[in-house]
């Protein structure tokens, strides 16, 4: 898996750019300010970096970035989960930035976020910046130099440092808190107690109503039925009731439906009729047999009813709430019950922190068997790098009190000539140094992970002679298995490369434009030529740049 393309447009002082990448080793090459770490910028965009306008081309709408990957079979689950089409060998990740500097980004053809494009690409390409020596002197990016190497995680030790500070907050919030939570579960008890007396149920007061205002308006609901049956049913008078008339009206209509057909859908239609209405009488008589004032069980109500009222009242709350208010209450006693239990917090707060310790031991002891490991891969590297002689040394500091990152501190010592005492290396190491060793590192961690790509900014910058030899021939190594694109301006470094990429600007108007071209035979050795003397090319760099170029 490898890069492939990458398409430019409008993108800082690059109009328009399409370039294929080779696999191997390739070098990017031009003037300062040509714009060579312009297409690592941006790579670096289309993987999901922070993107703003001064990226687009002045002038211009929007500027857009597109690379197209190799796709290994371990990424197309990813991209199944993710939703996006998982069906090509390649992996087209396009990414636009208008003048605004708002950004868009598409993975096969489909809208993604910056942080999919991360995801995705993570494990494809590697950068190595120009100033990656500056992180040899960062405390986190040295610990976690350390546990790449190791391929060890320290999550489990930051999430049990988590629980242990949240169980040790618990104990001292409590322990401060004794003489307020008290007087708080005190009040919280007397409170419960008024309205357990009532013992509320969930919807009683609903109900409560719905039957107050049934039995409080008995006579009146006795008196409609009693009126509603009479006009179903007639009265002991003379009038018909209304299934009377339903019925002497349906009798008509059947003595007449041979002679018109339609009387029977009218005799059907009324059937329906005198059945529901039949049914509405029979509801009506039960209702007047069951139902009849109840001035007893209607004073209960008033009672329970007014219990309700006295209790909302006093608590400014609706009576429907009381329920609620009570659970509510019951919940917080109970929490108050719980940090009020010093010796069960004492005891949580001593097995969160065991657990910190035993994940913090397991972690010392990875980083304490990985340690050495590093030290001799680099020390290896530096060999080659002009430090001949030199330590690198990893050491594994004992904190007073272990931290979120485990009971160690993680330093870096060296010791740049034979039989000088190993130091930290941001106060020995000399700017060359600290390019070389941070070098020496890239090299080393490179090969960790499943990168098919890696990308080294101007990482050799601050090395020249037979050093500069050695890192190119370091990252001529390297290409035999992976691809590696490297941005430099040592002729040493060009003169390994497989493949050479030449940056150059001109003036198209009065903007400054930029572009890329593959160069070969004569242009690359007049290329190497100016990289070891100048624009002004003369007969001894161009013999010199053939003889390395022939090595």
């Amino acid at each position: 898996m490898a890069l492939k393309r990458i398409t430019l447009r409008d993108f800082v002082i690059v109009r328009e750019l399409e370039l294929d990448i080779s696999s191997g080793f390739s070098v990017l090459t031009g003037e300062t300010g040509a714009g060579k770490s312009i297409l690592v910028d941006a790579v670096q965009l289309a993987l999901g970096a922070r993107a703003d306008a001064s990226v687009v081309r002045e002038g211009a709408a929007r500027a857009e970035i597109c690379i197209e990957i190799d796709s290994p079979d371990w990424l197309h689950a990813w991209l199944e989960e993710a939703g996006f089409s998982a069906d090509t060998d390649s992996l087209l990740v396009r990414r636009t930035i208008d003048a605004q500097g708002k950004s868009r980004a598409w993975i096969n053809g489909s809208p993604a976020t910056a942080a999919q494009l991360r995801e995705a690409s993570e494990q494809l390409v590697d950068i190595h910046g120009q100033h990656a020596w500056a992180a040899l002197t960062r405390a986190d990016a040295v610990r976690g130099l350390l546990d790449s190497f190791g391929s060890i995680n320290p999550q489990p030790v930051g999430a049990s440092w988590q629980a242990w500070r949240s169980a040790l907050q618990s104990l001292q919030e409590a322990r401060n808190a004794q003489s307020s939570l008290q007087n708080e579960h005190e009040r919280l008890q007397w409170q419960l107690t008024e309205v357990d007396k009532l013992v509320p149920g969930k919807d009683e007061w609903d109900d409560l109503n719905a039957e107050h205002s049934t039995l409080s308006n008995a006579n009146t609901l006795l008196e409609t039925a009693q009126q509603a049956l009479e006009q179903l049913e007639g009265d002991s008078g003379s009038a018909l009731g209304a299934i009377a008339q339903a019925n002497k009206a349906q009798q008509l209509l059947q003595n007449q439906e041979l002679l018109a057909h339609d009387f029977k859908g009218f005799g059907e239609i009324l059937a329906q009729s005198l059945a529901q209405m039949e049914d509405a009488a029979h509801s009506l008589h039960a209702y007047l047999r069951k139902t009849e004032p109840d001035p007893q069980r209607l004073a209960q109500l008033d009672e329970r009813m007014a219990l309700w009222m006295s209790l909302a009242r006093r608590y400014k709350r609706p009576p429907a709430e009381l329920f609620a208010l009570q659970s509510g209450w019951k919940d917080e006693l109970t929490r108050l019950e719980a940090a009020s239990d010093l010796d069960g917090l004492e005891k949580a707060e001593r097995a969160a922190y065991a657990q910190f310790t035993a994940a913090c031991a397991a972690l010392s002891k990875a980083r304490k068997k990985t340690a050495p490991q590093l030290s001799t891969a680099i020390t290896q590297a530096m060999q080659g790098l002009g430090m001949q002689g030199g330590h690198f040394d990893v050491a594994l500091v004992a904190l007073d009190e272990p931290a979120a990152y485990g009971a160690e501190r993680v330093e870096f010592l060296v010791a740049g000539h034979p039989g000088s005492t190993a130091r930290p290396i941001g106060k020995v190491a000399s700017g060359g140094e600290l390019s070389r060793i941070a070098l020496a590192i890239a090299v080393c961690t490179s090969q960790l992970g499943r990168a098919g790509t890696l990308i080294f900014d101007e990482v050799d910058s601050g090395v020249g002679g037979a050093v500069a030899e050695t890192v190119g021939r370091l990252m001529k190594q390297l290409g035999k298995d992976r691809q590696v694109l490297a941005v430099t301006h040592l002729p040493q470094v060009a003169a390994c490369a497989d493949n050479h990429l030449q940056v150059s600007k001109k003036l198209d108007g009065k903007q400054t434009v930029s572009g890329v071209q593959a160069i070969h035979g004569e242009q690359r050795v007049a290329e190497i030529a100016r990289m070891l003397g100048g624009e002004k090319l003369s007969g001894t760099t161009m013999a010199h740049a053939k003889e390395m170029l022939g090595q």
